[in-house]
């Protein structure tokens, strides 16, 4: 439970034992300790699940080849179910407790920003956030981005990209389904910054409440855009609920091009949609999702082939004590693959520090990281400046029941 109050944020009690010096690093001559909080739980388990295991399969493969310099990555991980009180406290006990060298692939804007803050607090211990799955602006600005680094494109450069190939096709009636929180928030004035080059406006809003199931009725959210006359919609949030708000925007006869950003889980949507729907295809014709990832499918990227030889060779699995609910993987998905891109980068920062890795040295490692072939055909490179590896967005659509990449949107809408 939580205790104390420090600075405004709780703590645990055994937390104000601990000074802030920095000198336990998450290292011993056998293990470099990440820690990662997570959703395991809840209607967005499936993020946390598929983003551990592309991580992980990545992070097998290197320590069955001896880890780095004889040290294997243990990546401690716990659950947050996506709320975000768990995510501090989860936070708190791996920054103070655990003593982790890193902070590894968090899941969602409204934990991340939450955590943000104890990053600061803390920065003695000289803890860095890495590779998180929200692309959210808190951890890339002032008085945060600083404790933090990215690998993935933001969801200003999802928004925006959504936004000018909309336009393009002569659709500007662009309304907004979004989670009322920080994350729908960050998406919804990624929208209306983009729009606003054009002098357009967002031309109806719809909201949900964070941790909504699929079960949920969205018929009241779709009638609202149906009636401000929008000719595209782009949704912020997570897969379940934005599952059920496409099906009731089409059974509603809202039908218009449907849009969702990366974070949304594309083939958790698109499962629930085929698992519930007796003609999937028709929810699905105007369906269209950015990806900060390239597809999975594509074969002729390095990184794609190494991906797909190591998730079949391991067929990683999540935490077993962290599944309270059944969940059924996903061979390959687009959250996985991205899990899969982070582990091989952070595995390459890890090996920059030599064989006397330190937590000091860790932003000169990343620093140092400039044009780097990840495998995926774009450079990846970070400074002082930048902390932000990759900026490009991808797009995909439904054909024979899976995603697949988009390259003609006149053709298409």
């Amino acid at each position: 439970m939580l205790g104390a109050s420090a600075g405004g944020l709780l703590v645990p009690p055994w937390s104000m034992a601990h000074g802030a010096s920095g000198d336990a690093s998450g290292l011993t001559d056998t293990e470099i300790v990440l820690g990662m909080s997570a959703a395991f739980s809840g209607p967005s388990r499936g993020l946390g699940i598929e983003l551990f295991r592309g991580a992980s399969a990545y992070f097998t493969h290197v320590n069955r080849a001896g880890g780095i310099g004889g040290r294997k990555i243990v990546l401690r991980t716990y659950d947050d179910g996506y709320q975000p009180n768990p995510s501090v406290e989860n936070t708190v006990k791996l920054i103070l407790k655990d003593r982790v060298f890193a902070l590894f692939g968090y899941v969602g804007t409204p934990t991340v920003t939450r955590v943000l803050p104890l990053l600061k607090k803390f920065q003695n211990e000289k803890t860095f956030l890495f590779f998180t799955f929200p692309g959210a602006q808190p951890q890339r600005q002032p008085p945060y981005g600083e404790f933090a680094f990215n690998l993935r494109a933001s969801y200003r450069q999802e928004t925006e990209g959504l936004v000018d190939n909309f336009v393009s096709v002569g659709r500007k009636r662009i309304g907004m389904f979004y989670q009322a929180d920080a994350y729908g928030r960050s998406g919804w004035a990624g929208v209306r910054r983009a729009l606003r080059k054009y002098d357009l406006r967002i031309v109806g809003e719809a909201t949900y409440r964070r941790g909504s199931k699929f079960t949920s009725v969205m018929r009241q959210q779709a009638q609202i855009l149906k009636n401000a006359k929008a000719d595209a919609v782009i949704c912020i949030g997570a897969y379940a609920a934005c599952a059920a708000f496409l099906r009731d925007a089409v059974d509603n006869g809202l039908r218009v091009p449907i849009a969702n950003l990366s974070f949304v889980g594309s083939e958790n949507l698109l499962k629930l949609i085929a698992e519930s729907q007796d003609e999937p295809r028709r929810y699905a014709e105007l369906l269209v999702n950015s990806q900060v990832v390239p597809s999975y499918e594509d074969i002729s990227i390095p990184a794609v082939r190494e991906y797909r030889d190591l998730m079949q060779r391991y067929d990683p699995k999540p935490p077993k004590e962290l599944l309270k609910e059944a969940y059924t993987p996903f061979a390959h998905s687009f959250v996985s693959l991205e899990g899969f891109l982070d582990a091989k980068l952070m595995v390459e920062i890890l090996r920059r520090m030599g064989d006397s890795p330190e937590r000091g040295k860790l932003e000169n490692a990343v620093f140092s990281v400039s044009d780097f072939d990840l495998g995926v055909g774009v450079p990846v490179s970070f400074s002082a400046n930048r902390r932000q590896g990759l900026d490009r967005v991808y797009y995909t659509v439904v054909d024979g029941g899976r995603f697949v990449p988009l390259h003609d949107w006149k053709g298409r809408f």
